[in-house]
């Protein structure tokens, strides 16, 4: 990308854009839990998306990836959308304040930064690890206070670590996608990328859902914000950053979203941290900064 007074603009504003707009993809989750299947959802939201990739990579005229990129490409949309949003959404859907869930996937720069050390090669020093344990910390802290014993809904063992697993899943498909994808075109890769999430959360929509979706206009509104806001305007900006920038830095602009996300459920549904999770949200966030924080250059 040439680097134009435009260009420098939109730099500078593309984090603060892209942390606004992530935020509200815990919010949506929360507002379309009680009319679609969480796995569905996701499901109908993902070929559309995939469309609107594809629709704009013609239009361009973008040039298609071949087979192996192709491959690639799904792979990483498998772990980036699949393999996140629909452990989260599964999470939300059965009881988990969207700002906690926000704040578990927050952990999600500690992991990359554990992650890119194996797969891109990036450097991992002994912050990074104490980060980790500061992260985890953090999270007990918020977890703890209401965490229930079983396989009711809310915070439990169950819903917390399936969130986690969710975690992991962008955490992983962060750095697949800067080792092996970030060559692609941004529409036609996402078009491909869109195919591997599809089919990441299909199957076990299949498997467990009876495919519920009630047609209600929070279901619709929920599906065109995740299509047009989340799909298409965050994810775009998401693999910019990436390519503009070290993994580990893009990965930080993440420990925003839980407050943000946690300020917007609690302005939408009501949903309260006590002071407790509130210290719990601080400490992950000194976590993160542990890890992605930029050493002062030698004079």
């Amino acid at each position: 990308m040439q680097e134009t007074p435009s260009t420098r603009a939109f730099i500078a504003a593309a984090p603060v854009l892209f942390v606004l707009m992530w935020a509200t993809g815990f919010v949506v989750a929360r507002l379309s839990a009680p009319h679609a299947d969480p796995l569905t959802f996701l499901a109908i939201r993902f070929p559309i998306a995939g469309l609107c990739f594809a629709a704009i990579a013609f239009a361009l005229h973008a040039p298609w990836p071949g087979t192996r990129p192709a491959l690639h490409a799904s792979v990483a949309g498998a772990f980036l959308h699949g393999g996140y949003l629909g452990p989260v959404y599964w999470a939300v859907a059965h009881g988990m304040p969207a700002g906690v869930s926000a704040l578990i996937v927050g952990l999600q720069p500690l992991m990359t930064a554990v992650l890119a050390a194996w797969i891109v090669k990036e450097a991992i020093s002994l912050r990074h690890w104490l980060g980790l344990a500061v992260g985890i910390a953090g999270v007990a802290l918020v977890v703890a206070p209401k965490l229930q014993v079983g396989f009711a809904g809310g915070i439990t063992p169950v819903t917390t670590a399936v969130n986690v697993l969710g975690a992991l899943s962008i955490s992983f498909g962060t750095v697949y996608q800067k080792r092996f994808v970030t060559a692609l075109n941004l529409a036609s890769g996402g078009a491909w990328q869109y195919v591997g999430a599809t089919l990441a959360v299909l199957i076990p929509a299949l498997l467990m859902e009876e495919f519920r979706f009630d047609g209600s206009f929070n279901a619709w509104f929920a599906m065109a914000w995740s299509v047009i806001v989340l799909s298409l305007g965050a994810i775009t900006l998401l693999m910019l950053l990436i390519r503009l920038g070290d993994v580990g830095r893009v990965s930080s602009l993440i420990f925003l979203v839980p407050g943000v996300s946690a300020l917007m459920a609690y302005w939408l549904f009501g949903e309260r941290l006590n002071l407790v999770q509130i210290a719990g949200m601080a400490v992950c966030a000194g976590a993160v900064l542990i890890v992605t924080r930029r050493r002062p250059r030698p004079a």
